[in-house]
């Protein structure tokens, strides 16, 4: 009986899952069809459901969230339309008014320039030039030296021509040697006077194309002094040559070709003068202040990698004990990269005496400068170091002294003679400094 029920669950559950059964001659498509149709009216005919309250109100909000995103995007992208159109006008204006903003930038750029100058204890480093007493630039100071040099031919040819020779020729050695060869010519012309053959120069001479060619001014000088350059025929063969042949009215000036022969030997290159800059400024509590320039400092791409490597060498130094020989050749090697310095000199009646110098200058050079801006250069005077020593040796380097890139001194007189000053009722009134130079008493920043 058991077994019965069994069989019979298994035909029940077989039939629920393939469906009622049929006969293989029977067409099952018309019941398919009807099956199909009767599931179809079923299913239209079942009412959907109602979504609840919460879910309702879940679905407003999204929505509403859905349409404030869409009307910020729109907000955006208009905004940024908008944007797009007023940059594109700027750069219209821009691009119509262009010659006027460079104007205003480069004196925008001008300006910032003069406010760092004004920030600098001196605005710069000078040079004199020595032929026409002009300022200038560091960097314009060769080129107009040359400049002068050449205007000065129409002048005086013959000491224009040695300028050249002398400045324009940075070998001093071939300077010299090519001198002394011009100068033989001549002493060979002025000793014999009478001998043709003394009074031409074979331009293509090996002794004249290595020694005197070469320099630059050579020729004008030879041609200054009366040669004339002519080409002429050569004993014994078929080409003529080029000479530098002294003309005829020279013999009976050879006096003056001699002081010509020593202007060359005696001759110097020509060379920009630093300018001191003089300034005078009423006594301040900041004179001690230095602001320097770029001017005062001497470093090329070759030394800044040098200074590099000098501190990664400081480094390991101060990984070992320093004697004190090594530690002076350490300072004046870090003194070695500046060019110039800049010394204030505090006077007795607290005025503040500046100059510019070079960092290798003597000491004698400023007790110079400080004896001219005085009014009794007569008087002698000492100068103390920023510690109270006295600056006495004469000789000594201002960067051998700690003097550079710029230094503080104090002006004392004489002791012994000012007592005696003093004694005889004979002490001046007033400033130790000419008058002309009170009258531009500036007030230091």
């Amino acid at each position: 009986m058991k077994k019965f029920f069994q069989g019979l669950k298994r035909d029940v559950a077989f039939k629920t899952t393939a469906g009622p059964g049929h006969r293989l001659t029977e067409d099952t498509r018309s019941q398919q069809a009807a099956a199909a149709a009767a599931k179809q009216t079923s299913a239209c005919s079942k009412p959907r459901d109602i979504p609840s309250e919460e879910a309702q109100m879940a679905a407003a909000a999204a929505l509403a969230r859905m349409e404030k995103k869409q009307q910020k995007s729109s907000v955006v992208s208009s905004q940024e339309v908008i944007r797009n159109k007023v940059k594109k006008e700027l750069m219209a204006e821009t691009m119509a008014a262009k010659p006027d903003s460079e104007t205003f930038g480069e004196e925008i750029s001008k300006a910032t320039c003069q406010q760092n100058s004004k920030l600098c204890s001196v605005s710069g480093v000078y040079f004199i030039c020595p032929l026409t007493g002009a300022s200038l630039k560091k960097n314009d100071r060769e080129q107009h030296v040359k400049e002068a040099i050449l205007m000065k031919f129409s002048e005086e040819p013959v000491e224009a021509a040695v300028m050249m020779i002398q400045t324009f020729n940075k070998d001093r050695d071939k300077v010299k040697s090519g001198t002394e060869i011009i100068a033989k010519y001549i002493d060979n012309i002025c000793n014999n006077p009478n001998e043709e053959k003394y009074r031409k120069i074979k331009l293509q001479n090996k002794v004249f194309q290595e020694k005197v060619s070469c320099l630059e001014g050579a020729h004008e000088f030879i041609s200054a002094v009366g040669f004339e350059r002519k080409t002429l025929p050569v004993p014994d063969q078929e080409n003529e040559e080029d000479f530098y042949v002294l003309s005829d009215d020279v013999l009976g000036k050879l006096e003056e070709l001699k002081l010509h022969k020593e202007k060359l030997l005696r001759g110097e290159p020509v060379r920009a003068k630093l300018d001191r800059q003089l300034q005078i400024f009423k006594p301040s509590p900041t004179a001690a202040s230095f602001e320097l320039p770029d001017d005062f400092y001497n470093l090329t791409a070759e030394e800044i990698k040098r200074e590099q490597q000098m501190r990664t060498e400081a480094v390991e130094r101060s990984m070992m004990l320093r004697t004190k020989a090594m530690r002076e050749k350490d300072e004046q090697r870090e003194m070695k990269k500046y060019n110039y310095t800049l010394l204030r000199i505090r006077l007795p009646d607290e005025y503040i005496l500046q100059g510019t110098f070079y960092a290798r200058e003597k000491v004698s050079a400023l007790y110079e400068f400080v004896r001219e801006t005085l009014q009794n250069e007569w008087q002698p005077f000492e100068l103390l170091l920023p510690g109270g020593m006295k600056l006495l040796d004469d000789s000594t380097a201002f960067n051998e002294c700690g003097l550079v890139p710029a230094a503080l001194l104090t002006f004392v007189w004489d002791a012994a003679i000012q007592a005696d000053i003093e004694a005889a009722g004979a002490q001046g009134q007033g400033s130790a400094l000419k008058d002309e130079l009170l009258s531009n008493v500036q007030l230091l920043n």
